[in-house]
């Protein structure tokens, strides 16, 4: 598809979402869209974007918030390129009330991320310093599977007691609690509940 057979505003529509994915990682919503170019319901933005979908130029996954991806005239010749949904950020650090929400989504290529993503596959971005010693810093993103069995050693995304925490899963005469990797925190053993979100598969971290 090529650009002239876009109206001026769906090119407008087009370039700031590619503009929104280059500069923050992941793709704007509608509601964003919409309060952008000053349109006065998300209705509007949601007309460009679908006319963007069907003329070829937006892609975007099935039933996942925030997920379209701008199509690239060369992306055939690129790794297959997927979005990992973001769903808010998890403290590396002490565990903290909170509830995640689908906050945007991140596109990676496949062969960097080392792993084919599936439905149950999604991201937080990293707050704290209590996992250092596996070389997760604040600011990254674990990619995790949610489903997925534990082992001794990984790294996983937990409910403590109703609180949410990035640590490592350990079994103590096979009984489960969470380690930080950082001597300043310390161990976490569920008081009555432990509930593992995901395991961690993957690790992404931008350039600053």
């Amino acid at each position: 598809m090529h650009a002239s057979t876009l109206t001026r505003r769906q090119q407008q529509v087009l370039a700031f979402i590619q503009l929104t994915q280059q500069r923050h990682g992941f793709c704007p919503s509608l509601r964003e869209i919409a309060a952008h170019f000053g349109f006065r319901s998300m209705k509007a933005a949601a007309d460009h974007v679908r006319a963007l979908l069907r003329k070829g130029v937006l892609t975007q996954r099935p039933r996942q918030a925030r997920s379209l991806s701008v199509v690239s005239p060369l992306q055939q010749l690129r790794q297959p390129v997927v979005d990992v949904p973001v769903y808010g950020a998890i403290p590396a650090g002490f565990p903290d009330e909170r509830r995640q929400e689908a906050q945007g989504c991140i596109s990676v290529d496949v062969e960097s991320l080392g792993i084919r993503p599936t439905a149950r596959t999604f991201a937080l971005q990293v707050r704290g310093d209590s996992m250092i010693g596996k070389h997760i810093v604040d600011g990254d993103y674990v990619v995790l599977e949610h489903g997925k069995t534990p082992r001794p050693g990984d790294v996983v995304a937990a409910l403590i007691d109703n609180e949410s925490t990035l640590k490592t899963f350990v079994l103590e005469r096979g009984q489960p609690h969470l380690r930080a990797e950082n001597p300043q925190y310390p161990k976490l053993i569920p008081a009555a509940e432990l509930v593992i979100q995901g395991v961690m598969v993957g690790l992404l971290r931008k350039a600053k």
